[in-house]
């Protein structure tokens, strides 16, 4: 019994033992897999961390790059003040002179077959230029006052509307519309002329229904920077302005600019630009009201002048100009851009420039004009064809494509004159 009973201790403790052992292994295998488990999954940890990319470090590298590129795509731009306080940013601005149609250019686009007008034709070799800026601003010298009224030449122009929504699809963004042929048509014709624009979607400054629209400022959001635009005439050929709608058209008078300045000021406008109507008809150099005039402005706040009415066109000028606080700034003027668009025939009347200005505005408010430069251009008059005879020319480029004989178009004769253009447009502007 004893035997038995030693026998069943011994094998209780057997199993006692077998069963801590047993136990001790299955403790064993269990920490290893929990172990193993912790191994596993700090690989995949590092596995995700160091050779999948990282969705985090992806979205603030898409910020950064958003915000470093802030000039190429001004998209949705929700928070341009955090932006402009990080980075700089630089926008282009096109300009372009004055917008004439004589009767010669819309007999020359009307289609008879549907009664209505293509100009569409005429910015062909040139449209890119200003479809490609990120904001372009041309100066009206005509009327939409509508067909009712009739069409009209000189000295009282009314165009087929048809020119404005051409002038849109090439990316026009802005008119100044203060010239002195904006009352050819009466108050009604300047009201009809921006209810053309409006539709057309192109801004317009310098020409108001009501005082209410007067008092405010034309201000352009160009990816985040505000772009106030301003405009002004010497007069308006002779036909008064109505003595109960003083508003319709900004004449230059020092008191209203300063006044305008300050209200663009008021709104936190990055850059300021003036639209000026102003010297004498096809003189090519400015005359010294003009560049008291453009002192004054720049004085007092305007950084880029944009001169047109002089029908040819007037040097241009960048300069740096110390205001009254010992503070100094970039500033530029160009006194006339000439005519985009005519049909006149005196001298240097046909030729001028699609300017161009890279802009930036840096990190601390400060504004700088980067860049100047300008495409020639030609408003060239085919005599040969009965229909469709003009056409803006880039003079550069149709003299190299004749030279290359890749394009024998414009002739020899052609050739030889935007030759001499082009060293007239070098010439006065430079």
């Amino acid at each position: 019994m004893r035997k038995n009973s030693e026998y069943n201790k011994y094998r209780q403790m057997k199993n006692n033992t077998g069963n801590q052992k047993s136990n001790n292994k299955k403790s064993k295998i269990l920490y290893g897999g929990i172990f193993l488990l912790i191994l596993i999954l700090a690989f995949i940890f590092c596995l995700i961390k160091f050779v999948v990319p990282d969705k985090t470090v992806d979205v603030a590298n898409t910020n950064l790059s958003s915000n470093s590129q802030v000039a190429e795509n001004p998209v949705n731009n929700t928070n341009s003040d955090t932006i402009s306080q990080q980075e700089p940013i630089t926008f282009s601005l096109a300009a372009i002179g004055d917008v004439m149609c004589h009767n010669t250019q819309y007999m020359d686009a009307y289609n008879s077959s549907t009664d209505s007008y293509d100009f569409s034709y005429v910015f062909d070799d040139i449209q890119n230029y200003i479809k490609s800026a990120d904001i372009s601003i041309g100066s009206l010298e005509t009327t939409f006052a509508g067909k009712d009224r009739g069409y009209s030449n000189y000295p009282t122009f009314n165009s087929p509307e048809e020119l404005a929504y051409d002038l849109a699809e090439i990316g026009l963004d802005v008119l100044s519309t203060a010239g002195n042929h904006a009352l050819d048509k009466g108050f009604l014709g300047l009201c009809n002329t921006l209810d053309v624009l409006d539709d057309a979607n192109i801004s317009h400054s310098g020409t108001y229904r009501t005082q209410e629209d007067r008092d405010s400022v034309l201000i352009k959001d160009v990816k985040g920077v505000k772009v106030a635009i301003l405009s002004y005439t010497y007069g308006t050929n002779g036909i008064p302005v109505p003595s109960d709608k003083n508003f319709c058209v900004n004449l230059i008078d020092r008191d209203l600019i300063k006044q305008d300045i300050e209200n663009a000021k008021s709104q936190n406008a990055d850059v300021i630009i003036s639209c000026m109507h102003w010297g004498i008809e096809y003189q090519t150099i400015q005359n010294k009201e003009q560049e008291n005039l453009a002192d004054f402005l720049f004085e007092n706040g305007v950084d880029i002048i944009l001169g047109n009415h002089p029908h040819v066109l007037q040097p241009m000028e960048k300069r740096s100009v110390t205001l009254e606080d010992g503070t100094v700034k970039d500033c530029f003027v160009i006194y006339a851009l000439g005519n985009f668009i005519c049909d006149q025939n005196s001298e240097n009347t046909r030729n001028s420039i699609i300017l161009n200005l890279d802009i930036t505005k840096n990190p601390d408010g400060k504004i700088s004009i980067d860049k100047v430069d300008y495409v020639p251009i030609y408003m060239y008059k085919n005599s040969n064809f009965s229909i469709r005879k003009m056409k803006l020319l880039d003079i550069e480029k149709s003299i190299l494509d004749y030279e290359s004989g890749t394009d024998n178009s414009i002739g020899s004769s052609t050739y030889n004159l935007l030759k001499n253009e082009l060293e007239n447009i070098k010439e006065i502007v430079e």
